[in-house]
């Protein structure tokens, strides 16, 4: 295949990745805060999942295919990119403040779930019965959400503003659109970049932790934007650590449940940058409870690190 195939491939599948995704977590999270459904619940939950369905649609497709490489770099690169470009960009547009819940219970979960990863993939092989275990972490994590909403205020649901309401009829049929172009792009976007790391002679690790775990983060890109610009910062600081949460549990564990993953002596060192990361971004949502732009630049300035260290 010439490089104009899997080139087009790739860009196609960013393309219906990104409007899927933004669909799809439009409708999702208007149809939760509709059921009265509190925004760092939505974040956490709704947001945070529906941004990660193209990880997931890419983790199975490059299972399926045996590129456990591209599987399993989607996700140590997906969520490097979440808390360094992602969460380090909000705050240098903007320094934000975080609720206390955030720190004491999710940036505690998030690091709980790296930590789960890496002792799973250290040995560069994910079985089914991995894959099993951590969907049930995810499950537990979801119980964890549901009685702490029960039991805490998690903050008032906004109203919907006006000139916005619609029949939810219409947010459920833009959800499942949403859902098929995720599908396709998935696709697309792994053909697309295995033929483009063998055309370039570059590893399949690289690509993914690359090209491919940037494209299925720029919904998590968009979604925190948008509600950074609405001074909806639990939901955009939810959406990250939600995600990261999400990856490494659900996409990691449905991808292994699909097909069992087995990666090169590369990756050790992408989940020890990963695992640092994730501590330092946690220290510093602790410290004040607060993220300023001094900080932003040091977490963008460490995700560019792990991609210098994913090429060297």
């Amino acid at each position: 295949m010439s490089l104009l195939g899997p080139a087009a491939s790739t860009l196609v599948g960013l393309v219906a990745l990104w409007l899927g995704a933004r669909w799809l977590v439009t409708a999702a999270s208007r149809l939760a805060r509709t059921a009265g459904i509190p925004p760092l619940i939505v974040g956490l939950t709704v947001v945070a999942f529906g941004t990660s369905a193209p990880e997931i649609v890419v983790g199975v497709e490059a299972a399926l295919e045996g590129r456990g490489a591209i599987a399993v770099g989607n996700v140590v690169g997906s969520n490097a990119f979440n808390l360094g470009a992602i969460l380090g960009a909000l705050a240098i547009i903007s320094p934000f403040r975080v609720a206390d819940t955030l720190v004491r219970r999710d940036a505690v979960a998030m690091a709980a779930a790296t930590g789960v990863g890496i002792a799973v993939l250290v040995n560069l092989h994910v079985s089914r019965t991995e894959g099993i275990f951590l969907l049930a972490c995810l499950v537990a994590y979801l119980a964890w959400l549901a009685r702490s909403a029960r039991d805490s205020d998690t903050g008032a649901v906004e109203p919907e503003r006006s000139g916005t309401n619609r029949h939810p009829g219409v947010d459920a049929l833009v959800l499942v659109v949403g859902l098929v172009l995720v599908g396709l792009g998935g696709r697309l976007l792994v053909q697309g970049a295995v033929e483009l790391a063998r055309a370039g002679g570059v590893s399949e690790w690289l690509i993914g932790v690359t090209v491919v775990a940037g494209g299925t983060s720029l919904p998590e890109a968009a979604a925190s934007v948008v509600a950074a610009r609405r001074a909806e910062v639990g939901l955009a600081a939810g959406n990250v650590i939600g995600s990261n949460v999400f990856n490494l549990l659900g996409v990691l564990g449905v991808s292994a449940v699909a097909a069992p993953l087995v990666v090169g002596a590369s990756v050790r060192s992408g989940l020890w940058w990963l695992a640092a990361l994730t501590a330092v971004s946690a220290v510093l949502l602790g410290t004040g409870r607060r993220l300023t732009r001094l900080e932003g630049v040091a977490l963008v300035l460490s995700v560019a690190g792990f991609w210098v260290l994913a090429a060297g």
